[in-house]
């Protein structure tokens, strides 16, 4: 049996990953890879923590569950409630929750969370001896 189980491969991932999210939006960085570079780091995130929370699914439904949760993080910033506002504008609801709706940032994440499902189906598979 490996150390290294899913859960703490995922979790590993995801305390590199947010320190180099925060980091990334302070580096000198053409617009284009500070922007998507920057959400596929917060992807990055999002998809390992659903996989550090229940290990026990298949990639596919860790991808699933990421696409419906970053869609429902994104699509939250069309709802405007003073309470949901007023987090957005904390560093903690910039950094979860973001302020501005935007149609390339899902894409952005979709396309981040097929990289992730090939990453983690060929992880998978390796630990299988495939």
């Amino acid at each position: 049996m490996s150390f290294f189980t899913r859960r703490t491969s995922a979790i590993l991932i995801v305390l590199v990953t947010i320190p180099l999210g925060l980091l990334w939006r302070h580096l000198p960085l053409p617009f284009f890879a500070w922007k998507y570079g920057g959400s596929a780091l917060w992807t990055i995130a999002l998809y390992w923590s659903v996989a550090a929370l229940a290990p026990q699914l298949r990639s596919a439904a860790v991808a699933l569950i990421s696409v419906l949760l970053s869609a429902l993080v994104e699509l939250s910033r069309l709802v405007n409630q003073p309470v949901l506002n007023a987090f957005r504008q904390t560093l903690a609801g910039r950094l979860i929750l973001g302020r501005y709706f935007s149609l390339r940032d899902i894409a952005a994440y979709w396309i981040t969370i097929a990289l992730l499902f090939c990453i983690d189906q060929n992880m998978s598979a390796r630990k299988l001896g495939r």
